[in-house]
């Protein structure tokens, strides 16, 4: 069963994927801390490695209690009977990726800063929706701020849980929590840290 859309949300990083037996020590680590969502980020890696690190993903979260995302892959996600898929702005058609998944899978969607886009997503099918970047990032230096205020209307006006995403560390925990968002979705905080366990549970304690 899997757990509700809320709390920590973990995303592999580039640098993370470069080493499979380091990526699942990293994220079996980020789950002991109370990590509930991972989401499996590869850009790199052949069809091949994918499947075989996402295999072994889904399970460790299944072990865990955790819900377990694919980014940008529905049929890898269907392959490996993740919980979803999530999608960028620019990663492929919401409706058609919703009708692929089919109505039981998790779907996500970035929007940036778009409360349209959010809207737009939610009517064609999305689980929650994801802004951002909130604060400076390692992992996407470049990408367009988002407001705190967005996701505060967001989470007022939409039926679906809302994802916050972009450089939050635990000091930032409580103004984006005081939003509404339910997902706390982290990359460089979590898997850029020496101690990936403690991490987490100081995102718990923010």
């Amino acid at each position: 069963m899997r757990p509700p859309l809320a709390g920590l949300y973990g995303i592999t990083s580039a640098q993370l994927c470069e080493d499979p037996a380091r990526l699942l020590r990293a994220v079996a680590a980020a789950l002991r801390g109370g990590t509930r969502w991972v989401q499996y980020r590869d850009k790199h890696a052949t069809p091949a490695q994918r499947l075989c690190r996402a295999t072994a993903l889904a399970d460790l979260c299944r072990d865990h209690g955790a819900g377990f995302i694919v980014n940008d892959d529905v049929d890898l996600a269907l392959q490996v009977a993740a919980d979803g898929v999530h999608i960028g702005a620019g990663d492929g058609d919401i409706a058609a990726t919703r009708a692929r998944l089919g109505p039981d899978g998790v779907l996500g969607v970035t929007c940036g800063d778009d409360l349209a886009r959010a809207r737009h997503a939610v009517r064609l099918g999305a689980d929650y929706v994801a802004f951002g970047r909130l604060f400076p990032s390692h992992t996407k230096p470049d990408a367009p701020p988002a407001r705190l205020d967005t996701l505060r209307e967001a989470a007022r006006t939409l039926s679906v849980p809302v994802c916050a995403i972009g450089g939050i560390t635990p000091l930032h925990m409580a103004q984006v929590t005081a939003t509404g968002a339910r997902l706390i979705a982290v990359v460089d905080g979590l898997f850029g840290a020496d101690d990936i366990e403690a991490a987490a549970r100081n995102y718990g304690r923010g």
